[in-house]
């Protein structure tokens, strides 16, 4: 061992959102940012954190990794952040997850250590994969490229391409998880409904 984290953390942080009114990452949710509550949780798991996005806005606070293939939604960002990482177990957490837990991420970090075989370890959450808190080994990499080139942007797909550990619902439950930690922030109206809940 080199002493260098055995996981690098990776905030999603790209995305465009115009019914915020604002850049995502930097709407308040009970007083901080999106950005800054990510970074703090990310930081909680490994001390190799960066952002997925544009440097100009996000290198004040912390590395940046920008898109090697532009305007492809979440699996560009994925893929740009497994090209530059320097370990082979990687956390990606979209910057408007909020409700996502030091614990829930510790179980996911722990299901992939248990599972080596697997390129992805993915909960389910509603029925629905989830792709943007999930952990993902640097090969998938590999497998993201090859869609990108072809011109195919769905993460989900890929999924049957690659030993995937799908993680259920029931198995969420069962570790003492709801469902509603994956509960996104989309609208102004989502803020003040969830105010408080963190």
């Amino acid at each position: 061992m080199d002493g260098s984290p055995a996981v690098t953390a990776f905030i999603l942080a790209g995305g465009k959102s115009t019914r915020m009114g604002t850049d995502k990452a930097f709407v308040e949710y009970d007083g901080r940012t999106l950005l800054a509550r990510a970074l703090d949780l990310a930081r909680s798991v490994t001390p190799d954190v960066r952002i997925v996005g544009s440097a100009e806005k996000f290198a004040p606070f912390a590395p940046v990794v920008e898109d090697i293939f532009c305007d492809c939604g979440p699996l560009g960002g994925i893929h740009a952040a497994l090209r530059s990482s320097p370990t082979e177990l990687n956390v990606m957490l979209a910057v408007d997850t909020p409700f996502v837990s030091w614990t829930l991420l510790q179980y996911l970090i722990s299901q992939a250590r248990a599972t080596p075989d697997a390129i992805v370890v993915v909960p389910v959450s509603d029925e629905r994969r989830q792709p943007l808190c999930a952990i993902y080994r640097r090969e998938f990499a590999d497998v993201a490229e090859s869609a990108l080139r072809s011109g195919n942007n769905r993460i989900d797909r890929l999924f049957d391409l690659a030993e995937t550990r799908t993680i259920t619902e029931e198995e969420l439950s069962v570790a003492g998880f709801s469902s509603s930690i994956f509960r996104n922030m989309n609208t102004p109206e989502e803020l003040k409904t969830e105010k408080g809940r963190v």
